[in-house]
């Protein structure tokens, strides 16, 4: 098990801070178990307890760049509930948590609401972007049984340190399909 603290910033060291994870709230993993960046964890290779790290990831290296072809148009009826189109809900900016044709879970961004249509984007929300990442390991441990289990079993693995393998208000957060859990825009 791995815990980092970190400062998670666009672009570079002096941009805009989206995260940020601390030593009462590491962001805990199980290294090697695939819940995290593969480029983010392997330039944590070798490092011990107390070693700092600055990790500067590309788009291609963390969420992609952006797909055009995951902006799209939808109907605007296909939002309608109970007889009515919830305009407090589906507004520019909200993010709508969606299931595609082959039920695959997703979140939408709500780009722009029109008369027929809402045009939605399924792309992650940090594509395209250049990730930069200044931190330190605060541990580094063998795995419990328990905490091997749990996480490849879809256990929690969600900044915050979570052991317990549950999404809920007593373990991690309220689940989000994008990263398995919680905040930890890593996992």
């Amino acid at each position: 098990m791995v815990s980092v603290t970190y400062d998670l910033m666009i672009d570079d060291l002096n941009g805009e801070m989206i995260e940020q994870t601390t030593v009462e709230r590491p962001l805990q993993f199980l290294y090697g178990a695939g819940q995290m960046l593969p480029h983010f964890e392997s330039r944590l290779a070798g490092l011990r307890e107390g070693d700092p790290f600055e990790i500067s990831l590309a788009p291609a290296e963390a969420y992609g760049e952006v797909n055009e072809d995951a902006i799209v148009d939808l109907p605007k009826h296909i939002f309608i509930v109970d007889g009515k189109f919830d305009e407090d809900f589906i507004k520019v900016g909200n993010s709508i948590p969606m299931m595609s044709g082959n039920g695959q879970r997703l979140n939408g961004m709500v780009m722009e609401v029109g008369e027929n249509e809402v045009r939605m984007d399924f792309n992650h929300p940090l594509a395209g972007e250049h990730l930069y990442f200044k931190g330190m390991v605060v541990g580094v441990r063998q795995a419990t049984d328990e905490e091997i289990v749990s996480t490849l079993s879809g256990g929690c693995g969600c900044s915050g340190g979570c052991s317990s393998g549950s999404c809920g208000p007593d373990g991690c957060g309220p689940e989000d399909e994008n990263s398995g859990c919680g905040s930890g825009c890593c996992c």
